[in-house]
């Protein structure tokens, strides 16, 4: 796909083919951002994610030189320090190398702005005009009156031109929803455009790493992805030639491991009193299958409330906490669950070794111990719950409507049926529901007697709890697939292979 894009300090448009943007994935993000170059009208947008997730490197690597000016914030900076910082790039988007006059006020700052963009050198060029301010939350220092200039800014000057394109940006989610995505002040309903990056998926993992040379099995991949999730900047340090085991022993367990001191910086650097942050993501490392509201703000103390309800939507808006409504259960009995695998992997892994670096092969001695395993399997089955669209693309569901949870039935003390637990249940329009069981192995998956056994059951279980008349399908989620036996015959309608997630 081709546009005609503005080129600063250029005289002619110059024709840019898209498909040659160094991004890997980023489908539906980039759609949004070409909207922003051929639409008729002026366009404020807003991309906000966790640290680390490549924000700015999108923004950048698409928009290129179409950007006309860019500031990044200064994380805990003075007024005075933040607007040196402005002039400074300024004078680097003016071209000249003369430093313009520091502005007084964010007000000013952004009156220089206007007559910028009002410059010959500027209008002369057609296409869109790119403004980028990154790291907008460090911007808006204790009463600098930075929000309200940006809002006079958009309000008086930036809407009425056609073409332009306002692009912030920032990691501290808490802080873009507030004020940006959901301001209830000046920029009120003014975004045109938002983003809400996430991580790399699997298949996006693996492209990224062949771009870089880095050729893993799929096996290993998803041994990567469960220390350091689809966060690209984690990935970007991975090197060609060691194995998944090598590569988190060097990052995680050696002095100078790149997420050795990681997890201190994260939280911190995102949200504000990121103590209430914390507790509650270390909590829910211990509840893997999840636990509801009310449990977990009793666990960590924290008063229920505005407070509370914001910092789980601020923990959720950053990818790092997820909420779901089991099966047959209402809105308000929703549970919680951490989703960010690398918050798991430091509180499993690192956080009790303490200040202890063990340094190179501590991982690899763990490779097969029965704790490693276990905190692979349920690792792997919430990897399975993000990728649940792939899923359901393998067993050929993906144009029915659908609703995915997980579901578990603890008995009354009089009750004759046994407890059961579905790690995965997708509902189906069509009269159907498949009960996917996820395990992960070195190998084939067997279905022995003692497993044949706990299939039917949960099975039925599943069947006189729920009265359900719908088709019910067992559906196995391996590593490698399984073992073609009596039982497999017997009870297993699909079989889906790790490959099915990429």
């Amino acid at each position: 796909m081709y546009f005609w894009l503005n080129i600063k300090n250029h005289n002619q448009p110059k024709l840019v083919n898209m498909s040659k943007i160094n991004l890997i994935g980023r489908v539906e993000e980039i759609a949004i951002l070409e909207q922003t170059l051929v639409s008729p009208v002026s366009e404020f947008v807003a991309v906000y994610g966790r640290r680390r997730v490549g924000k700015t490197f999108m923004v950048r690597e698409f928009y290129d030189k179409t950007i006309c000016f860019e500031m990044v914030g200064m994380f805990k900076a003075s007024l005075q320090e933040q607007l040196s910082n402005f002039a400074q790039a300024l004078g680097k988007s003016t071209g000249f190398g003369i430093l313009p006059q520091k502005p007084a006020s964010w007000q000013e700052a952004f009156f220089q702005i206007e007559n910028y963009l009002e410059s010959p050198m500027v209008k002369e060029n057609p296409g869109k005009r790119v403004v980028f301010f990154d790291e907008l939350p460090w911007l808006n220092t204790p009463r600098s009156g930075f929000l309200k200039a940006l809002e006079h800014f958009w309000n008086s000057f930036g809407s009425s031109q056609k073409n332009l394109v306002l692009v912030v940006c920032g990691s501290a989610a808490s802080w873009m929803i507030q004020h940006i995505v959901r301001s209830r002040g000046g920029l009120h309903n003014r975004l045109t455009r938002q983003i809400r990056l996430l991580p790399f998926s699997l298949g996006e993992t693996e492209k990224y790493l062949s771009s870089k040379n880095v050729i893993l099995t799929r096996f290993q991949i998803v041994e990567l992805y469960m220390a350091f999730g689809g966060i690209p900047y984690y990935l970007s340090q991975v090197e060609p030639g060691l194995s998944a085991a090598q590569i988190i022993d060097k990052s995680c367990f050696t002095m100078n491991g790149l997420l050795r001191q990681e997890y201190e910086k994260l939280y911190a650097s995102l949200f504000e009193d990121s103590q209430y942050h914390t507790k509650i993501v270390e909590l829910l490392a211990k509840k893997t299958k999840g636990i509801s509201r009310n449990e977990l703000l009793a666990a960590t103390n924290i008063s229920s409330g505005g407070t509370a309800t914001r910092i789980l939507e601020e923990l959720e808006e950053s990818g790092f906490i997820e909420s779901y409504i089991p099966y047959g259960k209402m809105a308000k009995d929703a549970l919680f669950r951490l989703s960010d695998e690398f918050t798991q992997f430091y509180f499993d892994w690192i956080k009790p070794l303490g200040k202890k670096s063990p340094g190179n092969g501590y991982w690899l001695t763990r490779q097969n111990q029965p704790v490693k395993n276990s905190w692979a399997g349920f690792t792997f089955e919430n990897i399975c719950i993000k990728h649940v669209q792939k899923i359901k693309n393998t067993l050929g569901i993906s144009g029915i409507e659908t609703n995915h949870a997980a579901w578990r039935y603890q008995p009354s003390p009089d009750s004759p049926l046994p407890g059961a637990q579905i790690d995965l249940l997708i509902d189906r329009r069509d009269a159907a529901i498949n009960l996917c069981e996820i395990k992960f192995s070195n190998s084939e998956f067997v279905i022995d007697a003692k497993y044949a056994a706990e299939l039917r059951q949960k099975k039925e279980v599943f069947r006189q709890v729920t009265k359900t008349r719908k088709n019910v399908f067992i559906t196995l989620i391996t590593s490698f697939g399984l073992v073609q036996n009596a039982y497999s015959r017997e009870l297993v309608a699909s079989s889906l292979t790790l490959d099915d997630l990429f």
